[in-house]
């Protein structure tokens, strides 16, 4: 059974960096069906960019396909260590209210755990399962009646 966070990442991540824009991590959202890209610089994570940042702080703001990455990249990040728990990680997600925790060991971008990576932890199913409840209702609210 896997007991810390470096047993179960995965670490064959699609990165991207300042250089690129907005309608380049589009691309390679949808050419590697995932919805969520670090930004590094070199090895060093700088930021992260969901889809969700994509819509809200790109395209809902009418910035172009040509906009900076860093015009949308999320700054603030939750990271944890490969050596911390899987518990830890749980716990982090859920109080987020995210479902992938970038794995950063000296500054460096090491790998991802992703919530459904915690789901298939026997002995921490029951966290993950809570974890992705709470993000699941937070994710599920009725959304505003637009007039």
């Amino acid at each position: 059974m896997a007991s810390t966070i470096r047993d179960i990442m995965s670490t064959n991540c699609v990165t991207a960096t300042l250089l690129d824009n907005v309608y380049e991590l589009a691309v390679l959202m949808k050419q590697f069906d995932i919805g969520f890209i670090p930004i590094v610089d070199g090895k060093k994570l700088i930021g992260v960019v969901t889809d969700r940042d994509l819509v809200v702080r790109g395209y809902a703001d009418k910035n172009p396909g040509s906009t900076a990455v860093e015009e949308v990249m999320t700054k603030h990040l939750e990271t944890i260590a490969p050596d911390a728990t899987i518990e830890e990680a749980a716990k982090r997600m859920a109080a987020s209210q995210i479902r992938r925790l970038p794995v950063v060991e000296n500054g460096e971008l090491v790998g991802v755990v992703a919530i459904g990576d915690l789901a298939v932890q026997q002995s921490l199913k029951q966290g993950a399962l809570n974890a992705l409840s709470g993000i699941s209702e937070h994710d599920h609210r009725e959304p505003p009646v637009v007039h």
